[in-house]
């Protein structure tokens, strides 16, 4: 092998690696390729180009808080119907303002419904006036008066407008703790149902009510108006707290899983700490939700539950007579408001058993005996906290949201009818008043005859004996 012993063959630059190249090595051609496409010419902006929207996963600063629009077209339905005067001065900022466009926007709208209702109801009071009939159909009068009982819940939804902005403001900072621990936005994906449930609600509540028109003998046309807003407002209240318990349950999932992936890594122990921290977040707004609408669904629960005992009453009292068209509009009432009372409460019992059940079992399957003392510390720490910390949606202290409520309400629901209808019993029927007047008339003119013919006959004895004597 031949070696190169000048100097001129090789390269005077700096030696790579300690290895000298050899120039006739070397291609005399050498082609470079480039993985880099060429610049183009930028076109100019058609008009009607669509700007995207910025993305949370890709924009480090949260631009629009990933709750409010998830939820947004059901808040969209309640802001325009009047009921929600909520402010958003901007994306992730959430106030409640008294001197503001949509207080002023609500208080007009609800004062013209209001006029409308009172006057409808005052005529309603005047046809129960003057009504005389079985205490069944009484009871089913009265009915369409309790059907306008939701325009009680408009301003109290007002005065809690203030707290669900808070709780709105909470989940924004609970998007950004997220965010700062796991590295990615919070994922939710509700949007689609809540804009089934914004569309779907309004369209189903106005068919039930022209149902209830048709088959409803004193159900007059003009009343259709009220009757559809406030059908629209009770069920659209349910579609909102689904989707508020629905955003707990997946949230809380979503974190059971990240967690559950921090600890597969060795000594965890600032993570866990971390991650109990963001729990008690998630534990905070379980608890918030439920204060923040405390009134109006206690409101809500109460209105649904007279409903379903009237509703079956009406339908109960019609079974020795038959079932009828008239009693199509009772169903559906019936059958839509148990609906509607069982998927609150159940919706709040599986938010509940999401926030607090999924974690505990997370901690109690993990193996603590790889972990150093203060990642076991800070494991127990967190279960402590789950405890300690209850998870339960609980209305203003009054009652907690699960399936025990569902029950309660039902059983005392069968009591009440079993009451009315000992009641409806033990009033006679018209019929039957007659009938035993009529028998009363009958016994008494008998009676009445039979006392005569007896007082004539011993006056004609009496008066034979008389003569008999005289002849004597």
């Amino acid at each position: 092998m031949t070696f190169y012993t000048s100097s001129s063959l090789y390269t005077t630059h700096a030696i790579p690696n300690g290895i000298p190249v050899r120039m006739e090595e070397k291609p005399k051609n050498k082609m470079i390729f480039l993985d880099v496409t060429p610049s183009r010419t930028p076109k100019p902006a058609s008009p009607n180009a669509v700007v995207p929207m910025k993305n949370n996963l890709i924009d480090p600063h949260i631009y629009k808080d990933i709750v409010y629009e998830n939820i947004k077209p059901v808040f969209t339905v309640l802001r325009l119907m009047g009921v929600l005067p909520l402010t958003r001065p901007s994306p992730g900022v959430n106030q409640f303002k008294i001197a503001s466009p949509s207080v002023v926007y609500s208080l007009i709208l609800y004062i013209a419904l209001i006029s409308y209702v009172l006057y409808l109801s005052l005529h309603k009071v005047q046809i129960l006036r003057t009504a005389e009939g079985k205490f069944e159909e009484a009871v089913i009068e009265y009915l369409f008066t309790v059907y306008l009982f939701p325009m009680l819940v408009v301003p109290i939804i007002w005065y809690e407008t203030k707290k669900i902005a808070g709780v709105l403001n909470g989940w924004v900072d609970f998007e950004v703790a997220y965010k700062d621990l796991s590295g990615r936005a919070l994922s939710i994906k509700l949007y689609k149902k809540a804009l089934i449930i914004a569309v779907i609600i309004p369209i189903l509540s106005t068919g039930s009510v022209i149902v209830t028109h048709i088959t409803m003998v004193h159900f007059k046309a003009m009343q259709i108006i009220p009757y559809v807003f406030l059908e629209i407002l009770t069920y659209i209240l349910g579609g909102y707290w689904y989707l508020l318990c629905e955003t707990l349950s997946v949230c809380a999932n979503v974190v059971a899983e990240d967690f559950q992936q921090a600890l597969r890594h060795v000594g965890p122990a600032g993570k866990v700490a971390e991650y109990r921290a963001l729990w008690l977040r998630l534990s905070k707004l379980a608890r918030d939700t439920g204060l923040a609408n405390s009134y109006s669904f206690t409101f809500v629960n109460l209105y649904l539950f007279l409903i379903i005992t009237l509703s079956i009453y009406g339908l109960l009292s019609q079974i020795s007579e038959g079932f009828g068209i008239k009693d199509i509009g009772l169903a559906l009432t019936a059958v839509c408001s148990i609906f509607l009372l069982f998927f609150i409460c159940d919706e709040a019992h599986y938010a509940s058993q999401n926030v607090r059940t999924n974690f505990q079992k997370k901690l109690l399957m993990v193996e603590l005996s790889w972990m150093n003392t203060d990642a076991q510390t800070e494991v127990n720490m967190f279960l402590r906290a789950t405890e300690m910390n209850p998870s339960q949606i609980s209305l203003g202290g009054f009652f907690d949201v699960n399936r025990t409520l569902f029950k309660s309400l039902l059983t005392t629901m069968v009591t009440y009818l079993v009451v009315l209808l000992q009641f409806q019993i033990s009033i006679p029927d018209e019929s039957h008043s007659w009938e035993s007047h009529d028998n009363e008339l009958v016994s008494n003119a008998t009676s009445s005859v039979t006392e005569t013919t007896t007082t004539t006959v011993m006056t004609t004895i009496m008066t034979t004996l008389a003569k008999r004597k005289k002849k004597n």
